[in-house]
């Protein structure tokens, strides 16, 4: 009997990797996912070790440091993570001979050209955050060619700390929100997100030896605002009973942080699609699904670090 995929998930607590732990995976699939509690991803000697010790067939790194505004105060610790993290996941993972998923962000660009950004349109991050995480699309092509380097945006769950979960939030204790309609993006269900990464996966375990480089990958649908995204989230919980603050618009200036966004995060899906036959779906479906979740137990809610009540349930 042929042995199932091995795949090693770097990261046990983000969104996306919880989203994989939970994801549709064939029967016979052995997923380990690792964490800060298993080993030091910013070490070489412990990233080599824990993935020798592993053998995965292909490794995923969702594994970051995503505080875009506490990074402007710890450069460091961004790079460390950002930067250093996927280089030695990528050196180890050439020593092996497997392929490398590395999950990127929007944030490598600096949002200010009209339409939707390509793989090929140059970097330019705006702060430390985006800088650690194009420095690390670096490094892993720098160290190994059997890469995917996925870059996604506005990620959110029914879990985790996101915009979704924090305007549900905000919106039980303030009859008011000011919220930026100048900034603009799609947004990316993480479960969606980490079911196209498990097929792509599984591909390459079996075999596949090409499509490899940089591609963008979030949901599907019309670009919006995150004003324009609380509105629809709001108009969606109040058909489920949940309270509706006024909503009013504001530009980035009016809500200054350490931090620049970029003012256009739409990502071109194209390449993705014509290469490896991957689409995620709207957005505006996948945040019914994770409205139904959430406002099914609103305990789920207000928990500001972002975990889940004990027993609370988060899977398909």
């Amino acid at each position: 009997m042929t042995a199932g995929p091995r795949i090693l998930v770097i990261g046990c607590r983000g969104q996306v990797a919880t989203s994989l732990a939970g994801a549709s995976w064939p029967a016979d699939s052995h997923v380990a996912c690792r964490g800060r509690d298993d080993f030091d991803l910013t070490d070489p000697v412990s990233t080599l070790a824990l993935v020798q010790a592993g053998h995965p067939d292909v490794i995923i790194n969702a594994a970051a440091y995503t505080g875009v505004d506490r990074a402007e105060a710890e450069p460091e610790a961004a790079y460390a993570l950002n930067r250093d993290g996927p280089a030695h996941l990528a050196a180890a993972a050439a020593v092996l001979g497997i392929p490398l998923i590395h999950i990127s962000t929007d944030y490598v660009f600096d949002g200010t050209r009209s339409g939707a950004w390509t793989e090929d349109d140059p970097v330019a991050p705006l702060g430390v955050y985006g800088a650690s995480k194009a420095a690390g699309e670096q490094a892993v092509r720098e160290r190994l060619d059997a890469h995917l380097i996925l870059r996604t945006s506005w990620v959110h769950a029914p879990f985790g700390t996101n915009f979704v979960r924090t305007m549900l939030r905000l919106g039980r204790e303030r009859p008011d929100l000011a919220v930026v309609d100048d900034q603009i993006g799609r947004p990316t269900y993480a479960p969606d997100l980490a079911q196209a990464l498990a097929t792509l996966a599984v591909t390459l375990a079996a075999g596949r030896r090409d499509g490899f480089g940089t591609f963008h990958l979030g949901g599907g649908g019309e670009p919006v605002s995150w004003h324009g995204f609380a509105a629809a989230i709001f108009a969606r919980a109040a058909a489920l009973g949940a309270p509706v603050p006024r909503l009013r618009p504001i530009t980035t200036a009016d809500y200054p942080t350490p931090a620049r966004r970029p003012a256009n995060s739409v990502l071109s899906g194209a390449r993705i699609h014509t290469v490896h036959g991957l689409a995620l779906r709207p957005w505006p479906a996948a945040l019914d699904d994770s409205l139904g979740i959430l406002l099914a137990d609103p305990a789920t809610v207000s928990h500001r670090d972002g975990a889940l009540r004990p027993g609370a349930r988060i899977g398909r």
